[in-house]
């Protein structure tokens, strides 16, 4: 099958290096997009009108696309509100913090309470949840501080954001731009690989944490004399009793009933969505009676607020790489004439030189690490889905397993391990410097990076 590239194709191409660049550069690409949107759009559409509507077209299929993943994360959020408000979380936290006796069982007990909250909250609420309640218990308990902060971002920015299994977020993104109707492949394909990713960082972490309290014991010591005169104190209620049983409950019913039922995308999403609402809804009436009704709205507008902030960037990134795909090229452009520009070129590249699997897995890395260095998790997750598209119409590859590679890349650079500007929540609530941090990070996660591509070309 042969491909012409035309000026539209050699445009999008243009604008996608030049949007990997202004990344590069630490620089938020949303101008970039837009002006490849409607250059792209007048080259096709051969009109003014056409490429101003292209633009305006590529943020409405891109919000349609991400919408069901907004309001889960903005529901999501303003349940941890109030669950924050009512000294809930406090209760649900405290049994895990009471286990960490040493050092030791602090790293793993922290790392391991920060995913899984992560996976039910996102890192972000999770980050205040465990850094308030857990940290300055893991430093009592002979954790240094820069440990702690490393447990919650490897296993919590890391490890929970680059999968997302309950939520969905990142892996719906990535699945929608390789062309999968919906995130299970890509979930599925993430397994092995973050298994690898999530084996190797944390226990070099961990290595190198206990070197460190060999080596500088006094250091120790003055962090956990700084913690003394420092209790958590919580206003407990009945409400606050209740909450604290009927959220994990709920949730983990919503686990049991995806697992029976087999509810994947949508389904998964609708069931923890409902769940998180009606939660709120019953919450703020035994919180605030009557006035409930009243602050059932706060709370969610300031749930949709940090939706809203998270991905308005990511619908307009991902308005413009979605024009790499085909069947999204066409409600964008034309639902006639248009082709995927990523997938054309992947044709044509083929044709031209010989690919094989290494080269493919070092690609998607690549892509994930550069253009993650914008600070942004979910950025290269448009990106790194179209790349696995365009190599998995080229060649005989699993584009899952592919995607999930650049998934894991991206999230891993973007949301918050080893870039400085991407891991202040941690350093703020740990009281470390986050270049330190970021320095700290970054043997365990480079390592991780090269075990996992190397598992990621056996599964190719």
């Amino acid at each position: 099958m042969s491909v012409t590239l035309t000026v539209s194709h050699w445009l999008f191409l243009f604008w996608v290096f030049v949007v990997i660049l202004v990344m590069g550069m630490r620089k938020d690409p949303l101008i970039p997009c837009i002006f490849g949107l409607l250059t792209v759009g007048w080259s096709f559409k051969q009109s003014i009108l056409g490429a101003i509507t292209t633009v305006y077209n590529a943020l409405i299929v891109a919000g349609n696309e991400f919408w069901g993943i907004i309001v889960i994360i903005s529901l999501i959020a303003a349940l941890s509100k109030l669950l924050s408000d009512t000294g809930a979380d406090y209760l649900v936290m405290a049994p895990a913090a009471k286990l960490m006796v040493n050092a030791d069982i602090a790293f793993w007990v922290l790392g391991i309470s920060m995913m899984l909250a992560s996976w039910f909250f996102w890192p972000s609420p999770a980050t205040a949840l465990i850094g308030a309640i857990m940290f300055p218990v893991a430093v009592r308990a002979g954790l240094p501080a820069i440990g702690a902060a490393m447990a919650m971002n490897l296993f919590g920015h890391g490890i929970a954001l680059s999968t997302d299994f309950v939520i969905q977020g990142a892996p719906t993104i990535t699945a929608k731009a390789a062309g999968f109707s919906s995130p299970a492949p890509v979930i599925a394909a993430s397994i092995p690989l973050i298994i690898t990713m999530g084996l190797v960082t944390t226990i070099t972490a961990f290595i190198m944490i206990k070197r460190d309290i060999k080596n500088d014991p006094e250091s120790l010591k003055a962090e956990q004399a700084a913690l003394k005169t420092q209790e958590i104190k919580r206003e407990i209620t009945a409400v606050s009793y209740f909450l604290a049983w009927a959220t994990p409950i709920a949730f983990a019913a919503d686990v049991i009933a995806m697992w029976v039922f087999k509810l994947r995308g949508g389904d998964a999403t609708a069931l923890l969505g409902a769940t998180a609402v009606l939660l709120l809804s019953v919450g703020c009436l035994l919180k605030e009676g009557w006035d409930g009704l009243e602050k059932v709205t706060d709370y969610l507008r300031d749930g949709f607020m940090f939706g809203i902030k998270i991905f308005a960037p990511v619908i307009i990134i991902g308005g413009f790489f979605f024009l790499g795909k085909g069947e999204l090229a066409q409600s964008i452009l034309d639902a006639k004439n248009a082709t995927g520009f990523l997938e054309d070129f992947g044709l044509a590249l083929s044709q031209s030189i010989p690919l094989n699997k290494f080269f493919v897995a070092l690609v998607s890395l690549a892509t994930g690490i550069v253009v993650g260095l914008d600070g942004s998790g979910f950025s290269p997750l448009p990106l790194v889905g179209s790349v696995a598209a365009t190599f998995g119409k080229a060649m005989e590859i699993d584009k899952a397993t592919l995607a999930a590679l650049g998934q894991i890349a991206g999230v891993w650079t973007g949301g918050g391990t080893i870039i400085p500007w991407g891991l202040i929540p941690v350093a703020a609530i740990t009281g470390v410097n986050p270049i330190e941090l970021a320095r700290r990070n970054f043997i365990p996660v480079a390592l991780g990076f090269a075990a996992t591509t190397v598992v990621a070309v056996f599964l190719l």
